[in-house]
């Protein structure tokens, strides 16, 4: 605080005034010298203004006011509507009298109650006081003046033996509200202290123990603004507590220093309480009423000490017995015993002090789904800050959970379920944006309430959060008496949605809390939420109390990576938390957890080994225990040490990243022996097992490489990755993805990454054996010495388990895969099955599930609603007794892919498969029935936790076709299900299936093809079609029409030998629709339509992105076809040569039909009048396969594959359209008589002649396209190149009509040139070019096709150091940016889902053109030596590490935002960015810095080699 000098003019006025409450408005001066003499003796070096209240303006004396100190601290928060003198409403209550608050705020401007006289001695009165005419005090002055009035009024209080607090910073009228907290700038709170201590022993003397027992040191308590910022102002109060052992029957005066003629000299006064003033009794100048008074004083005090005494006997009564403690673990684990893993919690707060954070490491046990957080300094100073330092959480805003289409797509984004989310839902008050700054009540009430009550309807649906699992805790650091607060409104909201408060607890921090707290929501809502309340307990007690009844932990307390050198590294828990889609096998896996020292390890032991030998997924703890003492190794499996081989290989490794296949039968141990291995591997490699099979490969494997990388600096070598993938079809893009990341960190002679693929397959020897990778493979049979092992492991079981006899899938294979023990198990078992009961209905549907879709499951509480179990968590009885003795053919386990939940499935897929074959053959139910009755279940389609996988699982039970590629046994038509009903039954069974899913496309989709694929019956497939199409009209389903009207045509060809003018009529008809078909096919494929639901496997299958091309196929098809039908016609004889040729003039167009044929044969005549009805249509054929096959070119030239290994598969697709090709160049391709023929007619060449003839030049050197022109990047020709410039600046300058694409394709050859040949002196300037491209944007606009002059705009406008006010061109590159992407999209989208852009232009680090770098340029900065290799350094990313590529190229500056990265330039640009390499961004839409290389792809700016600024 900077305090100025007194002004010599005023000598006996004071220089710091208080407004006080009880002081008139009075002059300040005059009121002195009316003062007595004995009121001069309290002054104290000046005379003082006591009681007074200011007469100058609110502009000269207060200095302390709060948007001052607002300014001086937080710029950036948004201005406040109104002054701080505006009236408010808002009632705050005082803290709590002599208790230590270190957690309490006032927040400013907030009213506090009115002062009091004396009461009953106990409740406090209160006194306030601001401090104002500052400007001219020293700071010494300022303390001195506090000191004596907090003396003043503590000597009064403790006369009249009342409790009392005088508070500094709470103003009064005029300037303020009465009440109203305003707050004052710290001087220093030592200097206060020191200030107190001092004048307590000057004021008292000799009763200074007594004042000092009674009067407590000043408290200093934070203010905080409307909107929860910090303003750096403070409130500090005094608490006077006269205690009757403390103070007797005593008079305390006290001591003041007064001046008389220039001396000081001491003065006694005797200060009382009256009314709500303090008065000196001993000011009074006239003696008889001063003796009067002294003895009436005399008197009372007797009695206010009696009455002192008796009020404290009143109050000390012995505190009832608290059970909250005991409340508390009730609510916390909804009526459990322990705190379960299975529980979710949302957390809702507001600002904790600093002082108190250490008492939220509860927090951190809990499994936190999402914080509602209300503090906005809570990332800097608050909750957010303590949580991360430990755990990972995610950063977000309400705003974010309502931006896209559907829960899954939000849930998937927002990484929700596998870190916690932290919603700031009154903003961040470190944010630039100004709409994520924090509101005060009032504009978050306007602008942001309806954000929360968005996202709390989105977190609180039960496919999110189911009820039955959710903890909602609210966490009240500080009262909340406003019934339109923020935090009120959000409990509404969830009260609302929750539909009560059952799973409610609120922790408040008091009991003054809870009861402002009871009061508001009492008011608003109509409940008591009491019994839903903790106030009595200290956050300290919570937070120990929470953290004994939490689950023990199951996993080690220090988890050890290997590292080189036989050394370890420690990963910490958020780092794990941060690689969401791994589940990390550490060194000390399963040791020195919490559960192996208690005495319930033994039940879970027993647990670990029955879930697993009953047929549950094999665990980390399943090795572990078997290595315990007294305990037989686990079962090595024949084919154990040659898949151990393979994975350290004696003679090294061939490429830093390897891939091993395991193909196995469905429940046959392939996963189980894939984990053995990795479990034996634990120490030589970071071994870890994918866990989320719907990640993007990319976000994999920079994971991956964030393990491999994990507490290594820039070292020799690294510990390789040994990473475990189950049933993975996207194989090739993963091992791209993987490899490319992995190069980044490659050494000489190292092996980085290795992949272990468990593939399910049907046929495993054979698929390994067709495997271009190496593989190991087993199958449902054992060897002798591995049937030994199991049998010598039953025989161990029986000794330790009660029941080993129902382990059911151990004993399977123990029995080496029996069909026949299966079969007795199963019939036995249920023999004495009711099928007319729920329970006996569940086993038949979870027995289908089972039998078709491997994996598939149902959640536990589903199958308890099911049976008829209400209130499962909080009655006695469970599924297993209500499906008792059948009960033992089932497990629960856990399912953790969208949320956590317990599900339930058969023990193994032959058991489900077998107890399917029972119901049909013995209780004698249909498979039809029974699929017709899983269809009819309302109950499996409400919603709830795994409704979704169900839906898809059944969708896929009915419509996924087998393909002997991806492991199945056989090639279907139809799904498994439905092949192996009869046909009728299959037809009934997708009817009842287009009931159920009525709004699906899919099921119409497959019983149209049911009609035209096994019954014939093409009316009706053309009806389900139809159907369909309205539905859903995706290219699958045009593509299904089509083959529809194909099938159709092909079916009549073949049942009429003869063609006659009908039938072709006939053909022709058919042919036409089928073709309109498959071009609606090829349109609708480009709108990114999803893969055909006929090819979708499992859900728990990772499959390949593709873009469906069958239209372009099946097009061509039917005009190949037609071409055969027209050679077959008499008027178009195959035979003869001249009557061929006419047919080919026809087809070109060159003929009518009634000039190229003149016959007088009647059947002649009938066929050429059929087709001059369908002449439009057959003179379309040739130009039509002239597109498709410049779509295939275009398709496989200009877009690249996303993976090299793809391109075997797409080789196929080029031999096929190659094959089309060679047929259509033998019917139109016979002689090149024509070319000739035209040139020898030429006239005289006219100048548009010469324009076209340049344009041919261009085309024969394929530079007559944009595309074209790119390519020209790679030669090295520059004279070439020139050429080209040449024509096409002649084209530009002569073509008879104005055509941007002429601009454009001249504007790019003038950079082609440039690039290619520098020093050429045809390329015009950088102003002329942005001159000609201006005028190309001001004809095409901001919405045009032509994405070629929006590429330019970005490749010429980016913004530079100079650029940005040169023209208001460059202001608009954002436009031009978005411009692109729209473009792009309309265009070449439909390319993209399995295909990538090329950049081909970067941001280099120089002015104008030269700033324009080409990727050829980029190589030339590479060393010769690894320029030979350039083609894998650009797919693996490491030629951004190379220093000449750095000195080359500028790296660009941005910030992550929703997912996305953004630039920001000077004149507010603001341009988004696409990361080429999605894996670089992090999960959760976390906002932070980052820098990269810029690249411009035809789809807009892609960043290289991106790298987060603040990473170490």
């Amino acid at each position: 605080m900077t305090v100025g000098k007194k002004d010599p003019s005023v000598k006996h006025r004071d220089v710091v005034s208080f407004q006080s409450a009880n002081s008139p408005n009075k002059n300040p001066v005059v009121e002195i010298e009316a003062q007595s003499a004995s009121e001069q003796d309290m002054a104290v070096s000046d005379s003082w203004t006591e009681n007074l209240q200011s007469s100058e303006s609110p502009a000269d004396v207060n200095l302390h006011q709060s948007s001052d100190a607002k300014a001086d601290v937080k710029p950036k928060i948004k201005q406040k509507d109104g002054p701080s003198t505006t009236k408010h409403q808002r009632i705050s209550q005082p803290r709590p009298f002599d208790q230590n608050s270190p957690s309490f705020m006032y927040t400013q401007n907030e009213l506090l109650p009115e002062e009091t006289g004396q009461t009953n001695l106990i409740d406090p009165i209160h006194e306030f006081k601001v401090m104002v005419n500052t400007e001219n005090a020293t700071e010494k002055e300022i303390l001195h003046k506090f000191s004596f009035e907090v003396f003043r009024f503590a000597a009064a209080c403790m006369n009249v033996r009342t409790n009392g607090t005088i508070h500094f910073g709470v103003g009064d009228t005029p300037d303020h509200e009465h009440g109203q907290v305003v707050g004052l700038k710290m001087i220093s709170r030592e200097n206060y202290i020191k200030e107190f201590d001092l004048s307590l022993k000057k004021h008292f003397e000799e009763n200074q123990s007594v004042a000092r027992a009674c009067i407590r040191p000043p408290k200093f308590i934070p203010v905080q603004c409307l909107d929860g910022t910090s303003s750096n102002l403070w409130v500090i109060e005094v608490d006077i507590v006269p205690y009757y052992s403390e103070t007797q029957e005593k008079l305390f005066y006290i001591s003041v220093l007064k001046e008389v003629e220039g001396k000081k000299c001491k003065s006694r006064c005797l200060f009382v309480r009256q009314g709500a003033n303090s008065i000196n009794v001993l000011a009074e100048k006239n003696p008889r009423i001063f003796q009067e008074k002294l003895m009436a004083v005399s008197v009372e005090v007797q009695t206010w000490a009696s009455t002192r005494k008796s009020m404290e006997q009143r109050r000390f009564q012995k505190p009832s017995q608290s059970h909250q403690g005991q409340r508390l673990q009730q609510l916390i684990t909804l009526g459990r015993d322990t705190l379960e893993y299975s529980l979710q919690f949302l957390v809702v707060t507001n600002k904790c002090p600093e002082s108190e954070l250490k008492h939220l490491s509860f927090l951190k046990e809990l499994k936190l789904f999402a914080v509602l957080d209300f503090d906005p300094e809570s990332e800097v100073m608050g909750t957010c800050n303590f949580f991360r330092k430990d755990r990972h959480a995610n950063l977000h805003y309400p705003r974010m959970y309502n931006n896209f289409e559907n829960v899954s797509t939000t849930a998937g984004k927002l990484d929700l379920y596998k870190n916690t989310s932290w919603v700031f839902c009154n903003g961040r008050a470190n944010e630039d944006n100004e709409n994520d700054l924090p509101f005060d009540p009032s504009n978050w009430l306007k602008k942001r309430a309806g954000e929360v009550s968005d996202m709390i309807n989105f977190i609180c649906n039960p496919d999110i959060l189911p009820k039955d699992r959710l903890v909602v805790v609210f966490l009240l650091h500080s009262g909340i008496t406003d019934v339109f607060n923020p935090l009120l409104e959000t409990f509404c909201a969830i009260y609302r949605k929750l539909g009560g408060e059952d799973n409610m607890l609120c922790i408040c921090k008091d009991s003054t809390v809870f009861s402002q707290w009871k009061e508001v929501v009492g008011n608003r809502c109509q409940i008591d939420i009491s019994s839903r309340c903790i106030y009595e307990l200290s956050l300290y007690e919570v937070n120990c109390t929470i953290n004994k009844v939490k689950e023990p932990q199951t996993r080690s307390s220090q988890r050890y990576l290997p590292s080189t050198g036989s050394s370890s590294v420690l990963l910490t828990k958020r780092d794990e938390e941060l690689m969401t889609f791994l589940d990390i096998l550490s060194e000390s896996e399963c040791r020195n957890t919490e559960i192996e020292a208690l005495e319930s390890f033994r039940d879970f032991k027993t647990k670990m080994e029955e879930d697993f030998y009953r047929g549950g997924q094999v665990t980390w703890w399943n090795f572990y225990l078997s290595e315990k003492p007294g305990c037989l190794p686990f079962i090595k499996r024949d084919k154990y040490e040659e898949l151990y081989n393979l994975m350290t290989p004696i003679g090294g490794y061939p490429s830093p990243c390897i891939f091993i296949n395991l193909f196995h039968h469905p429940g046959c141990g392939g996963t189980t022996l894939a984990m053995h291995v990795l479990w034996n591997l634990r120490k030589k490699f970071r071994c870890a097992v994918v866990k989320n099979n719907t990640a993007q490969n990319s976000e994999i494997a920079a994971q991956v490489i964030q393990l491999l990388t994990y507490g290594k600096d820039e070292q020799s070598s690294y510990t390789p990755v040994l990473l475990l993938v189950d049933n993975w079809e996207d194989v090739e893009d993963l091992q791209r993805c993987i490899r490319q990341a992995a190069h980044e960190k490659k050494k000489q002679d190292s092996v980085l990454v290795i992949i272990l693929i468990c593939q399910r397959s049907q046929f495993p020897a054979a698929s390994s054996g067709n495997s271009r990778i190496d593989s190991v493979f087993i199958t449902y049979k054992l060897s002798p010495r591995e049937q030994g092992f199991f049998q010598e492991k039953l025989k161990e079981l029986k000794g330790q388990h009660e029941k080993p006899e129902t382990f059911y899938a151990f004993v399977i294979m123990t029995e080496n895969f029996s069909d026949s023990y299966i079969e007795n198990l199963v019939c036995n078992t249920l023999k004495d099955l009711d099928v007319s009961t729920n329970v006996a209905q569940l086993i038949s549907f979870l027995a289908l599930l089972n039998t078709y879709i491997n994996g598939s499951c149902m959640s536990l509480s589903l199958c308890e609603e099911f049976v008829g179990i209400r209130n499962a968590l909080w009655g006695k009885e469970t599924l297993w007794d209500k499906m008792n003795p059948y009960s033992t053919l089932f497990i629960g386990f856990k399912v953790e892919e969208c949320g956590t939940y317990q599900a339930v499935r058969f023990l193994h897929q032959k058991i489900a498969k077998h107890c399917l074959q029972v119901l049909t053959a013995e209780h004698h139910l249909k498979l039809s029935e029974i699929t017709t009755n899983l269809l009819h279940c309302d109950l499996l389609y409400k919603s709830g936790m795994g409704k979704d996988i169900l839906v898809q699982n059944i969708l896929s039970m009915l419509i996924t076709r087998q393909k002997k590629q991806l492991g199945d046994d056989k090639d279907t038509l139809f799904s498994l299900l439905v092949e192996e009903m009869p046909m009728a039954e299959g037809e009934e069974v997708l009817t009842h299936a287009i009931q159920r899913f009525d709004r699906n496309a899919t099921m119409p989709q497959a019983l149209a093809r049911h009609f035209y694929l096994k019954k014939k019956d093409f009316p009706s497939a053309l009806q389900w079609a139809l159907d369909a199409q309205q539905k859903n009209n995706n290219s699958y389903i045009a593509d299904t029409l089509g083959q529809v009207y194909k099938s159709h045509l092909k079916h009549e060809i073949e049942c009429n030998e003869d063609i006659t003018p009908d039938n072709l009529n006939m053909y022709l008809e058919l042919a036409s629709k089928a073709t309109k078909s498959f071009k609606d096919s090829q349109e609708l494929a480009k709108r990114d339509e999803p893969m055909d639901c006929f090819e979708q496997r499992s859900v728990t299958r990772r499959q390949q992105a593709t873009y469906n091309t069958s239209g372009y196929v099946g097009e061509m098809d039917v005009i190949m076809i037609v071409f055969q039908i027209l050679e077959d016609i008499p008027v178009f004889s195959k035979n003869d040569l001249h009557q061929w040729h006419k047919m080919v003039q026809f087809l070109r167009g060159n003929l009518t039909m009634d000039v190229s044929h003149e016959t007088n044969c009647k059947a002649n005549d009938e066929f050429i009048a059929v087709l001059s009805s369908h002449e439009k249509f057959l003179v379309s054929l040739k130009p039509r396969m002239k597109d498709i096959f410049a779509f295939f070119e275009n398709y496989f030239t200009y877009l690249k594959p996303r993976s090299i290994e793809r391109e075997t598969v797409e080789e196929r697709n080029k031999r096929k359209v190659s094959d089309l090709f060679k047929k259509y160049v033998k019917i139109f391709c016979k002689s090149g008589e024509e070319r000739e023929t035209e040139r020898t007619k030429r006239p005289i060449i006219s100048l548009q002649q010469t324009v076209e003839e340049n344009r041919r030049d261009l085309e024969e050197k394929r530079a007559d396209t944009f595309a074209g022109l790119l390519q020209w990047l790679n030669e090295k020709n520059g004279p070439q190149m020139e050429d080209i410039l040449n024509k096409w600046q002649f084209i530009f300058e002569n073509s008879s009509r104005s055509s941007s694409i002429n601009r454009v394709n001249f504007i790019l050859a003038n950079i082609v040139v440039h690039c290619v040949f520098p020093k050429s002196t045809k390329i015009i300037s950088y102003k002329d070019l942005i001159t000609l491209l201006n005028e190309v944007l001001q004809k095409e606009g901001t919405h045009s096709d032509c994405t070629e002059v929006y590429y330019l705009a970005m490749v010429l406008l980016w913004p530079g150091k100079d650029s940005i006010l040169e023209n208001t061109i460059f202001k608009n590159i954002c436009t031009y940016v978005t411009s692109t992407k729209r473009s792009f999209n309309r265009r070449f989208s439909y390319m993209s889902p399995a295909r990538s852009c090329i950049a081909h232009f970067y941001l280099g680090k120089s002015k104008d053109l030269k700033r324009i770098v080409h990727k050829a340029k980029i190589d030339q900065a590479v060393g010769w030596e690894k320029r030979k290799n350039s083609h894998q350094l650009w797919q693996s990313g490491a030629i951004w590490r190379e220093p000449g590529v750095d000195q080359l190229l500028l790296r660009v500056k941005g910030k992550t935002e929703n997912g996305e990265i953004h630039v920001h330039y000077p004149g507010n640009l603001r341009i988004p960015v696409r990361p080429v390499y999605l894996g670089g961004l992090r999960k959760g839409y976390s906002m932070e810095e980052v820098s990269f290389y810029l690249g411009f792809t035809m789809e807009g700016p892609v960043a290289y080699d991106l790298k987060y600024t603040n990473d170490p």
